[in-house]
């Protein structure tokens, strides 16, 4: 696969976290975000010891509704529990995706802001094909807008309709 760095060709801030499971990969992809030009913010963590992840999401939601970021990476075991924690975060659509189907509702459909891979459901060179791939698609809009206009009434306790 060709990498580029997104659908518009600009260059973004980027927070990256992995739990214990998640540091080879998350390094692996740091590298190659880093030669695409991204600027990447490394949220950890950085060694094998065990971490629990919600703490890391929380990280990634808070560069992103701050402003210190454009988007967001979480990498952990399945991914499965990474991608609950994130979505709990008011601001935060984050897409767990384990194939190019899915990165592109995630982004296509659902403008998500946050991917979240697994490191024990795919190998470092499958998570960087998929995450390129998400940075090079764009939100389609139209009907989708609607529906996250929906998610965000959701977010703030309010009836959807």
């Amino acid at each position: 696969m060709t990498y580029a760095p997104t659908a518009t060709g600009e260059h973004l801030r980027i927070a990256v976290a992995a739990d214990h499971n998640g540091v080879q990969m998350k390094s692996h992809l740091i590298a190659l975000l880093e030669s695409l030009g991204h600027s990447i913010s490394d949220l950890g963590t950085h060694g094998p010891d065990l971490v629990d992840y919600p703490i890391l999401c929380a990280r990634i939601g808070k560069e992103l509704t701050g402003g210190a970021a454009d988007r967001g990476i979480m990498i952990g075991g399945s991914g499965m529990g990474e991608v609950i924690a994130c979505n709990k975060l008011k601001g935060i659509r984050a897409g767990l995706c384990a194939d190019m189907f899915q990165v592109g509702i995630s982004r296509g459909n659902n403008d998500s802001n946050v991917l979240v891979l697994g490191a024990k459901v795919l190998s470092s060179e499958e998570a960087a094909e998929l995450t390129s791939a998400w940075l090079a698609t764009s939100f389609n809009g139209g009907v989708h807008q609607k529906r996250l206009e929906q998610i965000a009434r959701l977010e703030s306790g309010e009836d959807p309709i």
